[in-house]
């Protein structure tokens, strides 16, 4: 039983996240910033010790709602996998990073471990890029890796929209070459039978 593409996406999504999340501590070491997108999630609406499993499990669905969305626009343009799922995970990043003023100031663990301040941060906008970019090219690779199955399927289709795109003119000679072929054929075969006027 072949599981539905969407739940497959959020499936990989989730996993890119996950891991995105277990390596947090060494690109944390890497960029000596602390900050942390499980504790930024898992602190907002905990205060107590359970915050690191709500912050993964909140940072999951993220990866999962993502990967729905990466799933529809892939579907849609033909772009590798891997490219887009790191191109959009960037755009991302790029668009939603300004929303750190409000982390900045509203985030009930601002100033704690893991959230530290955000917005003018140089050494946490780099961290911020390099998981994202990181993230894509796991949910790239994932989605990768599903299709390989099916490529003889894929293929096919990428020669039937080729040859869609051929111009009316190439399609005419095609199509005209195997009834010229088959007239000669007939015109032989008739010649040695054929007799003059009497």
């Amino acid at each position: 039983m072949r599981t539905h593409p969407k739940l497959r996406a959020a499936a990989a999504g989730a996993t890119a996240a996950t891991v995105w999340g277990l390596l947090e501590p060494i690109d944390q070491r890497l960029f000596r910033c602390d900050y942390s997108d499980i504790a930024v999630l898992g602190k907002a609406v905990t205060a107590g010790s359970r915050w690191r499993a709500t912050g993964f499990a909140m940072h999951a669905v993220n990866g999962a709602v993502f990967g729905v969305v990466f799933d529809a626009v892939r579907h849609r343009i033909g772009i590798r996998p891997r490219r887009l799922a790191v191109g959009m995970a960037l755009g991302e990043h790029v668009t939603l990073y300004p929303l750190c003023y409000f982390i900045d100031r509203y985030h009930p663990a601002r100033g704690e471990s893991g959230v530290p301040p955000l917005l003018t941060n140089r050494r946490a906008f780099a961290q911020a890029t390099a998981r994202h970019a990181f993230f894509g090219f796991v949910l790239g690779r994932l989605v990768r890796d599903e299709e390989r199955p099916g490529g003889a399927r894929r293929g096919s289709r990428l020669r039937r929209a080729a040859a869609s795109r051929r111009s009316p003119s190439q399609a005419r000679r095609r199509s005209a070459r195997p009834r010229d072929a088959s007239s000669a054929r007939c015109c032989g075969r008739a010649r040695p039978g054929r007799r003059g006027p009497v």
